[in-house]
């Protein structure tokens, strides 16, 4: 019973950290060191800035899940971003709304949406990670 704690102490403080890698399209908090190893490797990123209060962020959620799902988008990153909490991230990716989805491919910044709602539209800036 111990070392189950234990084990499950140590992955929710990997977690926190942002050490632990994140599964293809599950969105993890932003880590400085997770992203630069997403861009060294040329994946599909995603940065997600969004707020728990806003109703066009949760909109955007299930959508998101939705297609981070399907095989095409199997290596895509998703680094989550609080709008209330990370003023200093916001103002490095110049994102200035909370329901900003910013798409990068490797190093690259291939297109970003504010307030997006629609799969289609969504699923075309994801395509240009690819």
């Amino acid at each position: 019973m111990r070392s189950r704690r234990y084990a499950l102490a140590l992955t929710g403080l990997l977690l926190f950290a942002g050490l632990a890698p994140a599964q293809a399209g599950d969105a993890m908090p932003f880590s400085e060191s997770g992203f630069e190893a997403a861009r060294e490797s040329g994946k599909p990123i995603l940065i997600e800035v969004s707020a728990p209060w806003c109703p066009i962020c949760k909109a955007q959620k299930p959508i998101l899940a939705k297609l981070a799902g399907e095989p095409r988008f199997k290596d895509l990153q998703i680094f989550a971003i609080d709008f209330d909490s990370q003023k200093d991230l916001l103002r490095r990716f110049d994102a200035r709304m909370q329901s900003t989805l910013i798409a990068f491919k490797g190093k690259t910044e291939v297109g970003r949406s504010v307030g997006e709602t629609q799969q289609e539209w969504i699923e075309g800036l994801l395509e240009k990670t690819l």
